[in-house]
């Protein structure tokens, strides 16, 4: 590049710079108080570098490169790269900013393209406010104060990073929503932009969803056939084109707005729908790599009952007990088999595969064998065959002969919740919750008589500090009791209720003839098959019988 000229002539051989004009302003730089946010404003911008030109005539304005809303952590900018396009053409060779922040807060980038890029280029660089020249005052490019001002940038950018996402973090656990646009069903508050409230139409489309997946059986697959037969927008096209939001999505392509089984399969897994705000699943690595990352379950942000739900929790855990199965819907119904995911082999503990057959008759049946067997060798596993037939007749038997042994059933759930054992217990917890009040209501009125025995001099300063804190850790150990013993009694109490509404469950399915997917997903854990084609049962809950 040393050919190449540094400055261009007019026709009157008057020297001038073509100058690029860069201004930027981001998120971080406008949450910082009005009058830095006016100072820093493009407006604001734009005035002091046209000011600046105006007086200086060797100084023509090629272009003005404005990015809006970039951080300058990075050079990932538009209008930045469109600059450097233009300087490798030769359009522009001199760059003006407003400061050195305004070209970008990351240290080592920065001090890079005033110290080896532009110089590189033969790129005049002017910083205003700073003082900076590089072709009037070289030296104001390589004086300690300019990689000073760039770590001070930098250190900012990291402080401003470190303080939005300390106050984002408060917001997410107060169950404050913080995204640009919420999840499908639901829409941003129009007096409260923090708050979810329900979009009627995309909100029908979710119960549909969970009902086709629940109660009818139909997998991802099926479901997302069935919504792009019925010409339903997916998410990204309700949001664009029915709810007129500046949406994009970049899998979209051609704007085809159809529904893919991932689609579903989100909606279906996301706790938003029973009025839980979950937030944090992604993150950036830094403040200045802005790679996204997924984070861990255990850290996602999760506040229960923020907003009205969609769907009842009932509901919501059907369908997340359908999606742990390893399941696999029909190619000819587009429906999941009532055994799909529940069958297991009693020795490898593997899945069980359906196969089908033809009987010396000529008539077809259904069987499944172990996957082991079937896929991987004869020799790891046995084939722990049994017929779909003889299957469903075992288990509608011992579903029967279970709620037989519970013919009494009001009377076992009466006995259940009120046996003496029970009573005993639950009273037991009370009344040592209550001794413990009590005690705490002894050594809060001991501590009360300490400041007057202190002050009429029965005990020394030091005696009535000494006591005072031995007072004040004895009712804090207290409450901490009185805390494990409460959680106790709850625990005691949900285990009852649980019981009994399994054992209600249970009741409801007296007198079955035909088994459906929803009573398997009601009563029944797993299935084990043994080699001789017996089977054990693992029910959900287990009743002692």
């Amino acid at each position: 590049m040393s050919g190449r000229k540094s400055k261009y002539f007019t026709e009157n051989k008057k020297e001038v710079w073509s100058v690029a004009l860069y201004i930027r302003l981001s998120q971080e730089d406008a949450d910082n108080g009005t009058d830095k946010q006016e100072s820093n404003s493009v407006t604001s911008q734009k005035n002091i570098l046209n000011e600046f030109v105006e007086e200086h005539n060797d100084l023509v304005v090629y272009d003005t490169y404005i990015d809006d809303g970039y951080t300058g952590t990075d050079f990932n900018r538009p209008s930045f790269k469109k600059l450097l396009e233009d300087i490798k053409s030769g359009s522009v060779n001199s760059v003006i900013v407003k400061d050195l922040s305004r070209l970008g807060r990351n240290y080592i980038e920065v001090g890079n393209y005033i110290e080896q890029v532009f110089p590189l280029f033969n790129i005049r660089f002017i910083s205003i406010n700073d003082g900076i020249d590089s072709f009037k005052n070289p030296s104001s490019t390589n004086t300690i104060l300019v990689p000073f001002k760039n770590l001070i940038n930098d250190e900012y950018a990291r402080d401003t990073s470190i303080k939005i996402r300390t106050s984002l973090n408060g917001k997410k656990k107060k169950g404050e929503f913080i995204g640009a646009f919420s999840s499908y069903g639901y829409i941003k508050d129009s007096n409260d932009k923090h708050k979810l409230v329900i979009d009627k139409v995309a909100a029908d489309i979710v119960r549909k969803i969970f009902d086709w997946n629940v109660n009818e059986g139909l997998g991802k697959i099926a479901i997302c056939h069935r919504l792009n037969d019925l010409g339903i927008l997916n998410p990204t096209g309700h949001k664009k084109l029915e709810l007129g939001q500046n949406y994009n999505n970049y899998g979209i392509k051609d704007n085809i707005y159809t529904w893919t089984p991932s689609t579903v399969r989100n909606i279906l897994k996301n706790e938003i729908y029973i009025g839980n705000t979950v937030q944090g699943k992604r993150r950036a690595k830094s403040y200045k790599i802005h790679k996204i990352e997924n984070v861990p379950k255990e850290e996602w942000v999760v506040v229960a009952n923020t907003h009205e739900p969609i769907i009842d929790k009932e509901t919501f855990e059907k369908a997340q007990e359908q999606g742990k199965r390893d399941t696999k819907v029909s190619q000819k119904t587009g429906k999941l088999s009532v055994w799909a995911g529940f069958l297991k082999c009693a020795d490898c503990k593997r899945a069980m595969n359906k196969k089908s057959s033809i009987n010396k008759n000529g008539s077809k049946y259904e069987y499944y064998i172990c996957s082991t067997y079937k896929n991987k060798s004869n020799n790891l596993c046995t084939k722990h065959s049994i017929k779909v037939e003889n299957l469903e007749k075992v288990v509608i038997e011992v579903i029967n002969l279970h709620i037989n042994l519970l013919a009494n059933i009001e009377e076992v759930v009466e006995q259940a919740s009120k046996s003496s054992f029970q009573n005993t217990k639950n009273e037991s917890l009370e009344n040592m919750i209550i001794a413990k009040q009590n005690e705490i209501s002894k050594i809060s009125n001991f501590k009360k008589t300490l400041y007057e025995d202190w002050k009429n001099e029965d005990i020394t300063r030091k005696e009535y500090l000494e006591y005072k804190q031995k007072y004040e850790d004895g009712i804090e150990k207290l409450k901490q009791n009185i805390k494990q013993l409460q959680d106790e009694k709850q625990k005691q109490e949900e285990q009852n209720v649980t019981k009994n509404k399994w054992i209600e469950e249970f009741k409801a399915q007296k007198g079955i003839t035909e088994l459906s997917r929803d009573i398997m997903l009601e009563l029944i854990d797993c299935i084990y098959v043994k080699e001789n084609g017996n089977i054990t049962i693992k029910f959900k809950f287990d009743v002692g019988l």
